[in-house]
């Protein structure tokens, strides 16, 4: 059977990219975005989770990400999850996932953009369904 491991995000960044180039030159960025899931829970009431997601780009993205991304920038990010160990300096394993990304688009940005974005999710969620899940129906 066939696998697939795709990812796409669209979220914030937290914080300005770092940069940094291998021995033979090639762009590595790394940033962190956020994506945020709202719902309302039994008794009607907002709930919000936001998770963050390193992501890492490189070559020509890597650079893009150096000249485009800000904290804050609203990104879309497509890739593959990757999960990797290394050792601290007082000898922990630790293990992490991340995002490779082979697709990074930018969103436009200022005030005529922002009252774009606030039309078209008016629009779109008044045909939204959100299913009520309870805690039952989550496989164990």
């Amino acid at each position: 059977m066939a696998s697939l491991n795709k990812v796409f995000l669209i979220g914030r960044l937290g914080a300005d990219p770092e940069i940094r180039s291998t021995t033979d030159g090639t762009t590595v960025a790394t940033f962190r975005i956020a994506t945020t899931e709202v719902w309302r829970d039994k008794n009607n009431a907002k709930q919000e989770r936001t998770e963050w997601h390193t992501i890492i780009a490189w070559r020509r993205l890597g650079e893009i990400a150096r000249d485009y991304l800000k904290k804050g920038r609203l990104v879309y990010i497509e890739g593959r999850i990757q999960s990797r160990e290394y050792e601290t300096k007082d000898g922990t394993k630790r293990r992490v996932t991340e995002i490779i990304a082979n697709d990074l688009r930018l969103f436009p940005q200022g005030p005529s953009a922002t009252d774009e974005r606030k039309d078209m999710v008016q629009e779109k969620t008044e045909d939204v369904f959100v299913p009520e899940i309870e805690e039952d129906d989550i496989p164990l």
